[in-house]
């Protein structure tokens, strides 16, 4: 059987391409962008047509294998597609029973999580170009025993958006600049920004994403996508490239929420390669779709945080005050306002430039140190490395983040403190005085205003957000489709305390089903308007 044009290959000289041409240019030619029979299906649907006989794994891999080709082209979000994805899928549909509840479904993983294949981990750094880990990420691994074909990996802002102190969403020296669907001058945000875009456009079932601060939640708003950044330690982080190890959480990117907490519950679980996952015992699902209710938002209590978290852009506030009468009337208790305490300290705190600068320095010179093949072996070699390949990888952005995490150095008391202090204002002082003191089961706030233009040359605009609080204090946070501002996607985020999975996602879902705001993309052309 003839295998599809999309091999590693081609979907690595689109990235090349982007990255050589000259700023945005003129758009692309308009690839077609025509829906195809199992576009917006998700998991339980797919699975009720294998168990009918009326699909399989490898029909079902090629499709998106195809959709890569076709699509792609304009965004730029699939850094490279697993050259043994069709016959991962044939060794599933041969097996006879199905693996797990993911069995047949094609995912994409952000280019941080390491695969004992074929691929590439790369960060979307030409440093690493050609490493090929012996061995799976954790989740990479959950995927696959719940019978997930592991279809590619998806670009992202260079070093988890770790490279440069400018924000330049989605743009890597090895897959060039992913863009947008709803609009292709528009960014996807944040570093988790190829799977927002692939998962938007139908390229695959369901995405893995990586968050520090905003990095699922944010794409997921951008994309008109559901993200779920759990609890630091509910997900394994064992051979996934690190960022901030006491912020860094890896989640699902669905278009549903069901789909998003099919996801979840593979993920879940006590990570030998991760310490803080020994925290999760007693604490995890591996089934979060039963907490999901149509009627779920009924009786609950939900805060609106008005100081920072609303403000910030019209669009996002007009888009919020539309969710919260559609949470109102599901039979919620809405309590607004509901402020954090601490949200003014938190958004302008020292102690989180002191807790990510020390931590990321360690975190990647103790990977790069590990990692075999040949390539840089701590910060300052990439450092070195970068200078002398300043041609593609400094073309458009300056690798002054990396410089700075350089040249800081905190000691670890400094360190400490600031963790402490950190944790104290955003958990207890901050997410959990304000719901223990309005009884409130969960906070929402909208995600983030409408994606802005990309510029490459000064850097994405970035006008605020809600993740921050979630972020210093290792809270989950869940982003689901609010509204959209001229065609550009809002998100609505719903965001508790420690473990508080189960309940963000009840809510999450009956909001879901009481707005039904999901549209697929438009792939419109950039123009001289909003």
């Amino acid at each position: 059987m003839e295998e599809p044009r999309a091999t590693r290959r081609s979907v690595l000289a689109l990235g090349t391409a982007a990255a050589a041409t000259p700023l945005l240019g003129a758009a692309p030619a308009r690839a077609d962008t025509a829906g195809g029979e199992f576009d917006e299906l998700g998991v339980t649907e797919l699975r009720a047509l294998m168990d009918q006989g009326r699909l399989d794994a490898e029909r079902l891999t090629r499709y998106y294998l195809e959709r890569i080709e076709r699509i792609d082209p304009l965004l730029h979000a699939v850094i490279e597609v697993n050259p043994d994805a069709l016959r991962e899928a044939r060794r599933l549909d041969a097996g006879g029973r199905p693996r797990g509840p993911l069995h047949g479904m094609p995912v994409l993983l952000k280019d941080l999580v390491e695969t004992a294949d074929r691929m590439h981990t790369t960060a979307g750094s030409l440093a690493l170009e050609g490493l090929r880990p012996a061995r799976d990420a954790t989740v990479a691994a959950r995927l696959r025993a719940a019978g997930a074909v592991i279809l590619g990996k998806t670009n992202l802002s260079e070093w988890a958006g770790g490279l440069s102190l400018t924000h330049h969403a989605g743009w890597s020296a090895r897959g060039g600049q992913t863009r947008n669907p709803y609009k292709l001058d528009r960014s996807p945000n944040e570093s988790s920004s190829g799977t927002g875009a692939a998962v938007a456009a139908n390229l695959c079932v369901a995405g893995i994403g990586t968050e520090t601060n905003g990095s699922i939640i944010d794409p997921s708003s951008a994309n008109c996508l559901v993200g779920v950044k759990p609890t630091v330690g509910l997900v394994g982080r064992g051979g996934v490239i690190p960022g901030v190890p006491s912020q860094d959480s890896v989640g699902p990117m669905a278009r549903t929420v069901r789909d998003a907490a099919i996801m979840l519950g593979t993920l879940v679980g006590v990570d030998g390669r991760d310490p803080a996952t020994t925290a999760s015992r007693g604490h995890f699902h591996r089934d979060y779709t039963r907490f999901l209710d149509a009627d779920g938002l009924r009786g609950a209590r939900i805060g609106v945080p008005r100081t920072v978290y609303y403000g910030y852009d019209h669009h996002a506030d007009e888009i919020a005050e539309r969710a919260i009468a559609v949470l109102r009337a599901a039979g919620a208790v809405i309590v607004d306002p509901a402020d954090i305490p601490t949200a003014e300290q938190l958004e302008d705190l020292p102690g989180s430039m002191i807790v990510q600068a020390y931590e990321f320095k360690r975190a990647l010179n103790t990977y790069l140190a590990a990692a075999g093949g040949e390539h840089p072996r701590d910060l300052a070699e990439l450092i070195a490395f970068n200078r002398a390949h300043a041609d593609r990888e400094l073309r458009y952005v300056r690798q002054d983040g990396l410089e700075t995490v350089e040249k800081l150095d905190f000691s670890e008391r400094e360190y400490r403190e600031a963790l402490a202090a950190n944790h104290r204002l955003s958990r207890t002082e901050g997410i959990d005085a304000v719901l223990r003191r309005h009884r409130l089961d969960a906070l929402v706030m909208p995600t983030t205003g409408p994606p802005a233009k990309i510029d490459l040359i000064r850097g994405d605009m970035y006008g605020g957000g809600a993740s921050t609080p979630a972020a210093l204090a290792g809270y989950p946070a869940v982003s689901v489709p609010a509204g959209f501002a001229f065609g550009l996607p809002v998100g609505l985020t719903f965001m508790g305390t420690a473990w508080s999975e189960p309940v963000l996602l009840r809510l999450a879902y009956a909001y879901e089903r009481a707005s039904r705001i999901r549209r697929t993309p438009t792939y419109r052309k950039p123009d001289v308007g909003f």
